[in-house]
């Protein structure tokens, strides 16, 4: 399958106005994990297949992230894959398991690092490449397409403990006891996210994030130490690459849940954009990165879409108000909960196109 790049005109350019510092005529607005769980009309297609199929069929996927798309005036559609594919291609079982979620059942041992296939992965990823360059056109110019991947330091957790975890200790341990071992993983990971990251934006990514959804277990010592010198290089050389291809930049956002103890820090690793989530006060957010030329997006708690009406709209223009003046885009401080009401969706979309600065 060749890459169609004769994309339709995009008629919807707030996402990558705000991510550029350019003033949109609204606040742009996107939920993560938008595609999905909480969808009725996903679920009943997850009866009909397995959740790494949708990821793997580039036309099961194609259709998931338009799903959102049809209910919600959102300014972005997300595609439909999961973080824990690269692990997939490197070799490693991932399951997901309903009610459980992610499971490796065979999780890393320092004994069996050597034996990742970090050769040819981005290869075995192209479905996510061909996924995404069918919804580009599908999209119509709608509005603009997002691309992901998992940070290294996150997907080093996940392949380590075998799947979710309260503490992440056995991870955290490596960092600890085995720092030749975890630089060697976390450098082979960073390695394959450029090329995936470069990959995405070929096909048709119009912009790209990082989750690095496990921040919140490290400190400033460690997360310095294991996390921002490769966050910094997925940064630069995704740009390198591009450039390399003769293909134009997008931009980047760096998520990192919880990491609010290094803000300032990543601030300074090459990213457009910085996700914060619903534990930051805007406040804090905004004295941190005074003068700094970057784009906040976020941070409603995920649990406010289980208000009332009334006091959801309430909370969204509170925070609306107290982001104000600062470059940004609105979401949640982290994804969408699987029972997360409709209704509070549409209210939350439509506070935002509503609000009034």
């Amino acid at each position: 399958m060749s890459i169609n790049r004769n994309f339709p005109a995009l008629k919807n350019e707030r996402l990558l106005k705000a991510a550029r510092g350019e003033k949109p005529d609204k606040l742009p607005i996107w939920i993560m994990r938008q595609a999905g769980r909480y969808l009725p009309e996903f679920q009943e297609y997850r009866k009909q297949h397995s959740f790494f199929e949708i990821c793997q069929n580039p036309e099961y996927a194609c259709e998931v992230t338009l799903m959102p798309l049809r209910r919600f005036d959102l300014d972005a559609a997300i595609i439909f894959s999961d973080i824990l594919v690269i692990p997939q291609a490197l070799g490693m079982e991932v399951e997901m398991r309903p009610g459980v979620g992610p499971v490796l059942p065979e999780p890393l041992t320092l004994q069996h690092v050597e034996k990742l296939k970090a050769e040819g992965a981005v290869k075995k990823l192209e479905y996510v490449g061909h996924a995404i360059n069918l919804t580009r056109h599908k999209l119509e110019g709608k509005v603009p397409l997002i691309g992901f991947t998992g940070a290294p330091w996150t997907l080093m957790a996940y392949m380590i403990e075998g799947g979710g975890s309260k503490t992440y200790s056995k991870a955290k341990k490596w960092l600890y006891a085995s720092k030749e071992e975890s630089h060697k993983l976390l450098g082979l990971l960073t390695d394959v996210i450029v090329d995936y990251l470069v990959m995405q934006i070929e096909y048709g990514a119009q912009i790209v994030q990082v989750f690095d959804s496990n921040a919140e277990y490290l400190n400033k010592y460690l997360y310095s130490e294991f996390c921002l010198p490769y966050l910094k290089r997925i940064s630069s050389e995704v740009r390198e690459k591009l450039k390399a291809k003769s293909l134009e930049e997008v931009p980047m956002i760096l998520f990192a849940k919880g990491g609010w103890y290094c803000l300032e820090e990543q601030a300074d690793l090459g990213y457009e954009v910085l996700g914060v989530d619903w534990t930051i006060e805007p406040s804090y957010v905004k004295k941190i990165l005074n003068n700094k030329n970057i784009t906040i997006q976020g941070n409603l708690d995920p649990t406010a879409l289980y208000a009332s009406n009334s006091d959801l709209k309430m909370f969204v223009e509170k925070m609306l108000e107290e982001f104000e003046g600062q470059r940004y885009i609105v979401n949640l401080g982290h994804g969408i909960y699987p029972d997360a009401p409709i209704d509070s969706v549409k209210t939350f979309v439509d506070a935002v196109h509503n609000f009034k600065a």
